[in-house]
């Protein structure tokens, strides 16, 4: 089933050939930073099931967990697309608001949340971790 993901303005499109393997809600600083304020819902994916048309700048960064990752974002519109760690490259992270259809998958745990501001609304129905968990693969 090919979904298909992109920023603001059109200038980048996305498809991805595959199934999302797992979905976060993370509310580090960086993706508070990304997010204007709020978490990020960040949606997983093989690398090699997504290809992307349009130009994309990436901004490199050493996460709180330590990971060194570079961010995709449109160079038009600035729409955060994409996270990759340089320690899992074989795994792309798209933001669920790039995707054509953000209700593709639910977040199935909310992560970081020591560095959630104390007004942040954080479902009681999700899993809750202080800091980073483990890779989905």
């Amino acid at each position: 089933m090919p979904h298909g993901a992109g920023c603001l303005c059109g200038a980048v499109r996305i498809a991805i050939d595959a199934e999302p393997m797992a979905a976060r809600m993370c509310w580090c600083r960086l993706c508070q930073y990304l997010g204007g304020g709020s978490a990020t819902v960040n949606v997983c994916f093989p690398s090699d099931k997504v290809s992307t048309q349009g130009e994309v700048r990436w901004h490199e960064s050493v996460a709180d967990s330590g990971n060194a990752m570079r961010r995709g974002f449109c160079p038009a519109c600035g729409t955060p697309l994409f996270s990759i760690a340089e320690s899992r490259p074989h795994l792309t992270f798209i933001r669920a608001g790039a995707l054509d259809d953000p209700g593709l998958i639910a977040p199935q745990a909310v992560i970081w949340t020591q560095a959630a501001p104390e007004w942040a609304c954080l479902d009681p129905e999700l899993p809750h971790y202080e800091a980073q968990i483990p890779p989905v693969a």
